[in-house]
């Protein structure tokens, strides 16, 4: 491995770096302002059958977009409760699932969302899906 090869990309590497971290103008395009209405969930991940009788494993990757700010509040405290909620959730969707099927898109959606309101306390937040994965 050539060294210096590697430190000559240094520069490159720090200005990209620092290009990414500056956040986007007014004038853009995308952004709706400063302040930031979605919020990302870590991945969850759930337990499922798979068609040979051995565990697979089921990931979902969530987030909520709050448009209105004190709601958005609201929901980044409450967003260790929003993770065991999707939790239980994914983990019943996945223990309802026939072992090689495909999971059921929408009644996974509505269930996360029902559990979105309540953990949250009120409609208002919006559930984002983002991959759906059964290995």
């Amino acid at each position: 491995m050539d060294r210096r090869a590697l430190l000559g990309l240094a520069p490159v590497l720090t200005v990209a770096a620092a290009a990414a971290a500056t956040p986007a103008t007014a004038g853009g395009g995308g952004g709706g302002g400063n302040q930031q209405s979605y919020l990302r969930l870590p991945t969850i991940t759930a337990n499922v059958r798979r068609p040979g009788g051995a565990m697979g494993v089921m990931t979902v990757e969530t987030g909520v977009d709050t448009p209105d700010a004190a709601l958005r509040t609201r929901v980044a405290q409450s967003a260790p409760r929003l993770r065991a909620a999707y939790a239980a959730v994914l983990q019943q969707a996945a223990n309802q699932m026939l072992p090689g099927a495909p999971p059921d898109l929408e009644r996974l959606v509505a269930r996360l969302q029902a559990a979105t309101n309540q953990a949250v306390g009120r409609p208002g937040a919006r559930l984002l899906i983002g991959t759906v994965m059964v290995i």
